[in-house]
């Protein structure tokens, strides 16, 4: 895999990172979450963001995608820098929905809460969007969802409704949704702090196997353990900053900072 950089851009004979994150800065109010937070990572990158509670993580994961829009700062995926201008209230807005339509389709997001549509089946969930905003033909996207819920060992559940799901499952079927747009980057915010214990490793052993096949992913995570064992860099996050990062080895037997040090000694 290669290495996460800080910073942005690649130069013209590089092939460019999947996701380049430049100088960004996200405002809540008086309250600055985001301090000019940039990282780039390569296709084939699993990235661990760790850090506290308030500490910026999932923020910076939600702009990627534009869920969050940023105050300040560039945000590009696959070499194409998203089009912003300025929303007229001291911050930045989408300039071109079109494009901003088609990067999404190139990301996909596991959150914390499953975000699973209730009035559909586990199925229905996973052909939504191929149907629906890509155009893919009901019976091809049927015949993707399948497969895809027996890779995450959900096959029984296809005519299933949510509610009727364990939180895992519910998170497989999230992950299974997540796969069906076939994306470039996928994106996991803190995919098992909703679950019980007894049901995290399920879903952390279908990341793990995402992460074997070369996915691109960014992984804000609390799992400790898990981030040492699956990822190949990771970004230590502390009041809208990186504090730290590198690989793994690194980051958990040599941590540089005092701060780094005492978070560590917090959570593992």
């Amino acid at each position: 895999m290669s290495s996460l950089q800080s910073g942005s851009s690649a130069s013209s004979n590089e092939t460019p990172p999947a996701v380049d994150i430049d100088g960004l800065h996200k405002w809540f109010g008086d309250l600055e979450v985001l301090k000019g937070v940039s990282l780039s990572a390569q296709n084939g990158d699993v990235v661990a963001i760790i850090g506290g509670s308030g500490s910026g993580k999932s923020t910076m994961l939600r702009c990627v995608n534009m869920l969050e829009l940023p105050t300040k700062g560039k945000i590009s995926i696959q070499g194409e820098t998203i089009s912003m201008k300025p929303d007229g209230r001291g911050g930045l807005q989408p300039a071109n929905a079109a494009q901003l339509r088609r990067i999404r389709t190139r990301l996909a997001m596991v959150f914390q809460s499953f975000n699973l549509w209730q009035h559909m089946t586990v199925l229905g969930n996973i052909i939504e969007a191929p149907v629906q905003v890509m155009g893919v033909k009901r019976d091809d996207a049927i015949a993707r969802a399948e497969k895809l819920l027996d890779r995450v060992g959900l096959s029984d559940k296809r005519d299933v409704y949510p509610s009727f799901l364990s939180g895992g499952q519910q998170q497989r079927a999230a992950i299974a949704r997540a796969l069906a747009v076939e994306p470039d980057v996928m994106l996991f915010d803190e995919p098992t702090s909703a679950l019980d214990p007894e049901l995290v490793g399920e879903v952390l052993a279908v990341i793990a196997d995402l992460a074997r096949e070369g996915r691109t992913m960014l992984l804000v995570t609390h799992e400790m353990k898990f981030a040492r064992e699956v990822a190949n860099q990771v970004v230590f996050l502390a009041d809208g900053v990186i504090a730290e990062q590198g690989p793994p080895e690194t980051i958990y037997s040599a941590p540089k900072s005092e701060r780094l040090k005492k978070f560590l000694a917090t959570v593992q």
